[in-house]
């Protein structure tokens, strides 16, 4: 048997058994073939794509199979908003209000104005701080300016600044709640846009021991609800907390604070 006729009948084998395996693979994948809903399909196709997991499942993918099998809510994606709420509602056959639209809110205006207990050398992370003697600054209860919160955003909308505090973007937030997941000591909450005064403090600690640690910390003097004429708030455990179902805006809250921790907020 020469070179050549040996090489023709190689080929010829190893074709052969490229066609029986292509078979094989074509047989398998009809008869294993799952079926899908299109409905899935048409909702992901609706859907921003961001795979963030804010919805709570693990992608968009997940979410639009919940949706279609699970009735999970058809405005579950914080993503995509109303928008994309009403488009799959569309699909669904289902209607959707809009709601009133809110953001990642700071309960904390520390940073600059908290004293550092020592000085953290090492990984620039909220919690990696906080797992050395529940971190660096006066009071455990603040923000420790590390980032945790900006690098959690996947959409850019966090930043630390000068004042050693997050500052929300809202022409980039998309309200994913991310950012509040991942702050490892809860100074990040939503807030709705009609909701204006706020106490920026969430210290738990006595007075005499925040006005050591922070010039703006809630010292539970309890002016501001002395002076509140709704009673919307009350001091529970050394912290002054507004009921925004009563709140006004009035303003007289954050007029009495002698450490200036009520901010009344304009919102555009």
């Amino acid at each position: 048997m020469n070179l050549t006729t040996l090489l023709i009948q190689s080929v010829a084998i190893l074709g052969g058994l490229g066609l029986a395996v292509g078979i094989m693979l074509i047989v398998a994948s009809r008869k294993f073939k799952v079926e899908t809903n299109p409905l899935i399909d048409e909702i992901l196709g609706v859907l921003p794509g961001a795979n963030c997991g804010a919805c709570g499942y693990a992608g968009c993918a997940d979410f639009a199979q919940r949706v279609v099998n699970e009735n999970a809510p058809i405005n579950g994606c914080p993503v995509g908003g109303f928008d994309v709420a009403k488009q799959i509602g569309g699909i669904m056959g289902q209607e959707v209000a809009e709601g009133e639209k809110e953001y990642p809110f700071v309960l904390c205006n520390g940073g600059v104005n908290c004293i550092d207990r020592f000085e953290y050398v090492g990984i620039e992370d909220c919690k990696a701080v906080m797992m050395l003697s529940d971190g660096e600054k006066g009071c455990n209860f603040g923000c420790m300016g590390r980032g945790t919160c900006v690098r959690a955003c996947p959409f850019g909308a966090m930043s630390i600044g000068e004042d050693k505090l997050p500052h929300v973007n809202k022409n980039l937030c998309t309200s994913c709640g991310l950012c509040i997941s991942a702050c490892p000591n809860g100074i990040l909450a939503f807030a709705k846009e009609s909701e204006k005064v706020h106490v920026k403090c969430r210290s738990h600690d006595k007075g005499k021991d925040v006005k050591a640690a922070c010039t703006v910390g809630c010292i539970a003097c309890k002016i501001c609800e002395k002076n509140c004429p709704v009673q919307a708030i009350t001091v529970t455990d050394f912290l002054a907390e507004i009921d925004q179902s009563k709140c006004t805006a009035c303003g007289i809250c954050v007029e009495k604070c002698p450490q200036h921790t009520i901010e009344l907020r304009s919102v555009p």
